[in-house]
């Protein structure tokens, strides 16, 4: 996987080359005033749009949503976009079921922003406004330092559109933060997880994007059958497979929705799983400590960033390559 050092580089080197560009955008967005945000991408890029939608709700109250792309690409649905902001999340910029969408959204007059990792991709022409990730030159597979530049840049853009000057103020300590959270030891769930064939991943509201990114590496890199799910869902029918030895790992950051989380833990333990609660220093019943980051609404990027290189080191522990997982390739073309 992409190495510890590039994924805070990665942040600082957006937030020196990008941050005007975000600003600039936010001003132009509270002036435009968009009724809802539209979000563009598959995979990892679409838990990073999950965050950015989170965000873009609590901050600003506008309502997003993720479009199903084949609506545009296979059944051309007459969809009306006029007054939103339509963002895609990219690492390539080359799929055809992200780039399309984009092209039909401006001419649709929504205003269209790429975040994406190469500039002269497709998915740039396409839009309106271009914001580079600045993650680099991606050359693993499974794309690390990109998901996390995403994570960033759907952060920057919200706290510059909302002027939320401590989310502002949050992003410029992030790459520190970020460090700091790499060096977190979570040997433990090697452990635990080094011969599962399967695992429940569980997040809520904020850090729901960052279990579903969690169980898609899991999956990827370490063979691991995985499935997230939000803790407010976990008894509406994945509980039936629950049973003795079941691993469930369950990130459980600062805000409202950490005690539902902890009891849910609790409450699993009491049914003979295997439980991984991923929780700061000052909830006792963890089995992993989760970083913070430089403000609650960072802690989702600070809590993946203590989470790579422990999958990393369990998908080596499996006899795998993190670098080259089976059957992927680097740039997935759908439509």
């Amino acid at each position: 996987m992409e190495g510890d050092a590039r994924r805070p580089e990665a942040v600082a080197r957006q937030a020196e080359r990008q941050d005007a560009r975000f600003a600039e955008l936010g001003a132009l967005l509270r002036h435009t005033d968009p009724h809802a945000l539209v979000t563009v991408a598959r995979g990892s890029s679409d838990h990073a749009s999950a965050y950015l939608a989170y965000l873009t709700m609590l901050k600003l109250g506008r309502l997003s949503v993720s479009l199903p792309m084949s609506l545009v690409t296979m059944y051309d649905a007459p969809l009306d976009v006029a007054g939103t902001v339509a963002v895609a999340i990219s690492q390539s910029g080359r799929s055809p079921d992200v780039v399309e969408p984009i092209k039909r959204f401006r001419q649709g007059r929504a205003q269209t922003v790429a975040l994406v990792n190469d500039a002269a991709s497709p998915l740039a022409e396409a839009a309106e406004w271009t914001l580079p990730l600045e993650a680099g030159p991606e050359y693993a597979v499974a794309a690390t330092k990109s998901y996390i530049a995403s994570l960033s840049a759907g952060a920057r853009l919200v706290a510059h559109w909302a002027e939320d000057a401590a989310l502002i103020d949050g992003l410029k300590a992030l790459p520190e933060s970020l460090r700091a959270a790499q060096e977190s030891d979570w040997s433990a769930a090697v452990e635990v997880l080094k011969d599962a064939d399967r695992i429940m991943v569980v997040g809520r509201s904020l850090t729901l994007p960052v279990a579903l990114e969690a169980a898609l590496k899991c999956k990827e890199t370490a063979a691991i059958q995985a499935e997230a799910f939000s803790g407010a869902e976990i008894k509406h029918g994945p509980m039936a497979l629950i049973d003795e030895g079941y691993p469930l790992l369950i990130f459980a950051p600062r805000g409202p929705a950490q005690a539902g989380l902890v009891k849910l833990a609790e409450e699993m333990r009491g049914r003979g799983a295997k439980v991984l609660l991923a929780a700061p220093a000052d909830v006792a019943s963890r089995e992993l400590t989760l970083p913070l980051g430089p403000t609650p609404e960072l802690d989702p990027i600070a809590a993946v960033s203590a989470f790579y290189p422990m999958v990393e080191a369990l998908a080596r522990a499996r006899g795998f390559d993190p670098d080259q997982p089976r059957h992927l390739n680097k740039v997935t073309m759908t439509r």
